[in-house]
């Protein structure tokens, strides 16, 4: 029977509404997904549950759908008003989200970790549950408005999973146009367009054919329960893919929109291909083709990883189409698969379009299953591989189900043994051979929170990576002591420091350095185990074996801080990464908040940043949020590190300091100092934070988590740029010195180190901008205003090494020219380990000696100190 063309038009016009409540739908998950990292910290716990949420959703709606929608007589209509319901629950979601964190910031007082996520996790599965119910009903109702139709059921399954593609890439311009709100806004009036157009479209259509007596009916309870076996497995999946792909990839907030678009991409032109596989031998070759290419993208994960660490791109927008299009060569075999069965099911079962929706109602319930297991049990218990592994088997086990033939079951033992070698992660040096192909892995750890990889490198010292592209921290002496600043300047800056908060304890190595203040009460708080056994086990001959010697606690810091009543006179924020998922929101408004709310009376929280991983737009976007929540913040500087200083009350000033280190004896003081005395630190000093107009880092508008990631491609992270910029707003030396309170009886010694910083910081300034003249006439005038400074002594002492092969040329002797560095920079181990080799040489058994025990006291993972005999 002909179909007439009224019919045929309302057809398209139904599949048009049904693309764009797929891309408003997927873009809804993302949005709710960015807001939900918030509750659960840095892991992939905001996205199981989201996930899940909307799987339990979108199933319960599709199987409630299946029973009254093919009775219903406007369908269309009650499409509309589900449509406009997920619109009008979006625009309430920001303040249903801020009211569920009120209550949950109560909660957070007394309550576990484990209780407080999992009271997270059943509120947010309760809350987004409802609108996902919603949007799964509209797959029954979509049916049942197009039985007149002669749209495929693969047709209009592709084209809602394609919009869906679409909305889960929208975020990604939104977010950064607009922010985190005013995008769900936007999301939202485009839902209530579509529910406007649907409500048109039915009054000028006509009612729906009645359902036939097969239209009643359901599909075997056998064929519902493996079809939801297959999506249990496809999530699984999908997770771990999320989780690997994201460790080698951009690893921003733009991570999982992409990896789900290509998801989507994959089953939705799978749906549409399904017309053309007519023949049954389909049902053989779809499940191990699924398993095949799912053990292929696990095989092909060190390509990848190798291919994106010596890869240049020269945009974002570059970055995310060439990585988008690697997962899609790895994924879409799989989920090409994924998308065809649902329509090849339906044909075969005879029962009309009704059939697909009980179908994919009872795929999204098993969906939701496999991305708890996923998230919860399979990736603490086997690590993303294994779970990759076990994902491609279970696709293959239950779809072997349809296949008539018993020896296709040969396959599944065949598939298992070749996906025994890949149940562990990939070693590091595979999966970064241009960074760390001489590395060896000492340690590997995968949960929920974080992968953490200890390596050792060729000459013995230790790095330790978190989620594989960031490294934490390094045993190498120059960067041993700059952890420890990050303890020392906080632990001086306070008049008389009893106790100790560090956010963070990555190595331990920061927290040792507050074993030179006496007296102290250390704490610290850390949510990673791999980093707490790394800091135990690996990193103990560098860190004074911290761990055994301050109170740990295991815990996100946002729970630590809402859930602790106690109280401290210093509070270290440690660096991280802040255009990684769910890093940034540690520089905002509100976590600064409740850090302060933490602080003992006279308190002060310090956090440090690092300035390369800044441009100066996002720089004072940070620097504002913190201002605001500590008006008489001031900064010092190490390096190329920032620290931001918030005092509770009062202010910071060069009497406290030296009042502090007054108390300890000489061998304290040169410790508490690193060696480089109290004025080198005063020197670091560089002034108020300004007030400014700008944006706030605010947990509900967000800002630099995106805008830092296409920083990084466009030259915004440019070092030059923003040491000129620091430059130009550093206090005269006679402000400075007031602001500090400096004695005029001392104003000298501050002079000295305030004018050296300062010209330490031009010098490198000119040597990023290729000015080596100029950097070469201001270092040495630096180092003769304090030759304390480590950072000014390390550079004088490494350009005399760099200059060695041509000084030796000129008839200058190496041991001469090594006793010269060691002159600038005792604990310069390079020159330290040259010169105990040539002792060695000519036979000074004693000076080597002496030599190989300095070498040993600041480097003692060195492996030449383990070689030697």
């Amino acid at each position: 029977m002909r179909h007439p063309p009224s019919h045929q038009h309302h057809g398209y016009l139904f599949l048009l509404l049904y693309l764009m409540s797929g891309a408003t739908s997927l873009a809804y998950e993302v949005l709710w997904t960015r807001m939900l990292s918030l509750q659960f910290g840095v892991s992939i716990f905001g996205v199981v549950v989201t996930v899940a949420a909307f799987m339990l959703g979108l199933g319960l709606g599709s199987l409630s759908g299946s029973r009254w929608a093919v009775n219903l007589r406007w369908p269309l209509r009650w499409f509309a008003l589900m449509e406009a319901g997920v619109a009008l629950f979006a625009l309430a979601t920001p303040h249903l989200l801020r009211a569920l964190d009120a209550s949950l910031a109560d909660v957070a007082q007394g309550s576990s970790l484990s209780l407080w996520l999992g009271l997270q996790m059943v509120a947010v599965l309760v809350v987004l549950a409802l609108p996902a119910f919603a949007m799964g009903a509209g797959f029954p109702l979509i049916l049942a408005a197009m039985r007149r139709s002669r749209v495929s059921l693969g047709a209009i399954y592709g084209i809602n999973a394609l919009g869906g593609a679409f909305g889960a890439l929208l975020p990604l311009w939104l977010l950064p146009s607009l922010g985190w709100l005013s995008a769900l806004q936007a999301v939202a009036l485009t839902g209530l367009l579509v529910a406007f157009i649907a409500w048109l479209g039915s009054r000028a259509g006509q009612a729906s054919a009645p359902p036939s007596m097969s239209e009643q009916e359901r599909p075997p309870l056998s064929w519902l329960l493996i079809y939801a076996g297959i999506g249990a497995a496809a999530l699984i999946l999908e997770i771990a893919w999320t989780r690997l792909f994201g460790m080698v990839l951009l690893r921003t907030e733009y991570v999982m929109a992409v990896i789900l678009a290509m998801f989507l991409v994959g089953v939705g032109l799978g749906s549409l291909l399904a017309r053309h596989m007519r023949r049954d031998v389909w049902f053989l070759l779809l499940p191990l083709v699924a398993c095949a290419f799912a053990l292929l993208s696990r095989w092909q994960l060190p390509h990848l990883a190798a291919w994106v660490e010596q890869t240049r791109f020269d945009s974002l927008f570059d970055a995310l189409l060439w990585q988008g299009a690697a997962i899609a060569a790895l994924t879409l075999p799989v989920t090409l698969i994924l998308g065809a069965w649902l329509p090849l099911l339906t044909r075969r079962l005879g029962g009309g379009h009704h059939y697909g929706a009980w179908l994919y109602g009872a795929n999204s319930l098993g969906a939701a299953l496999g991305t708890l297991a996923a998230g919860f049990v399979l990736i603490p218990l086997l690590g993303s591989s294994a779970s990759i592994v076990l994902g491609g088997l279970l696709i293959l086990t239950f779809g072997l189900y349809w296949v008539e033939s018993r020896r296709a079951w040969l396959a599944l033992p065949v598939m298992a043994l070749a996906g025994l070698p890949l149940l562990g992660m990939p070693a590091v040096s595979s999966l970064m051979p241009a960074t760390y192909g001489d590395a060896k892995t000492l340690y590997s750890h995968e949960d929920a929170i974080a992968i953490t990889h200890v390596v050792e490198r060729a000459d013995g010292q230790r790095q330790q990576l978190a989620d594989l592209r960031r490294m934490d921290a390094s045993s190498e002496p120059t960067a041993v002591t700059v952890q420890k600043n990050q303890a020392r300047l906080p632990l001086m800056l306070h008049p008389d420091p009893h106790s100790v908060l560090f956010l963070g304890l990555g190595t331990g190595i920061s927290a040792a350095g507050s074993l030179a203040f006496p007296g102290l009460e250390r704490n610290a708080v850390e949510l990673s185990q791999g980093a707490i056994v790394a800091a135990r086990d690996y990193f103990a001959p560098v860190n004074g074996d911290i761990v055994p010697r301050l109170s740990l606690t295991r815990d996100d810091a946002r729970h630590f801080l809402l859930g602790s009543a106690a109280h401290y006179d210093v509070i270290i924020g440690d660096l991280f990464h802040p255009d990684l998922v769910g890093r940034s929101a540690l520089l905002s408004r509100q976590q600064f908040k409740r850090a302060r709310a933490r602080l003992a009376e006279g308190g002060l929280f310090v956090q440090w940043l690092a300035l390369n991983q800044f441009d100066v737009a996002n720089l004072r976007v940070v620097l504002r949020t913190f201002r605001d929540v500590f008006p008489r913040a001031v900064l010092f500087v190490d390096g190329f590190r920032l620290a931001m200083v918030g005092p509770r009350d009062g202010a910071i000033g060069a009497t406290a300091l030296l009042s502090n280190l007054a108390r300890l004896d000489e061998a304290a003081r040169d410790a508490a100092t690193g060696g480089e005395g109290a004025w080198t630190w005063l020197g670091r000093y560089w002034g108020s934070i300004p007030a400014s107009r700008g944006s706030l880092q605010d947990e509900w508008a967000p800002v630099i988590e995106y805008r830092l990631p296409g920083a990084r491609y466009d030259g915004g992270l440019d070092l030059s740029r923003l040491l000129d910029h620091l430059l130009q707003r550093r206090p005269s030396l006679r402000q400075a010195a007031t602001e500090l309170g400096v004695a005029e009886a001392d104003f000298a010694a501050f002079e000295r180190t305030y004018a050296a910083t300062g010209l330490a910081y031009r010098s490198w300034l000119a040597l990023l901008r290729e000015q080596t003249a100029e950097s070469q006439r201001l270092l040495p005038l630096a180092y003769q205003a304090n030759p304390r400074d480590r950072w000014i002594g390390f550079a004088m002492a490494d350009g005399i090494l760099g200059n060695l092969p041509a000084a030796e040329a000129r008839g200058l002797d190496e041991r001469a020219l090594l006793e010269a560095v060691l002159r600038i920079r005792p604990d310069h181990a390079e020159a330290l380990r040259r010169l105990w080799r040539l002792a060695r040489e000519a036979g000074q058994t004693e000076q080597a000696a002496a030599y190989r025990a300095r070498l040993a006291a600041i480097s003692p993972l060195d492996r030449a100190l383990r070689e030697a005999p």
